[in-house]
């Protein structure tokens, strides 16, 4: 195991979060206008929540590397 310095650990967790950002614009593109139904009416969910969520996804993705490594 080598020791890597904070700058690359950094460096790696934006990527991850770069990855999971890009992700979730593709979910967007590919599904277009999105909305969510209820009881309590109707909400339309715009890109802006999706790529947030992808980027927390891939945040993750990093946290389960790390936990591995």
């Amino acid at each position: 195991m080598t020791k890597n310095s904070k700058e690359d650990d950094l460096k790696e967790a934006s990527g991850f979060a770069v990855g999971g950002a890009a992700a979730g614009a593709g979910v967007t593109a590919m599904l277009g206008n999105m909305g969510l139904a209820g009881a309590f009416g109707g909400i339309a969910i715009g890109a802006a929540p999706v790529i947030a969520a992808g980027a927390v996804v891939g945040l993750a993705a990093y946290g389960v590397k790390r936990l591995f490594d």
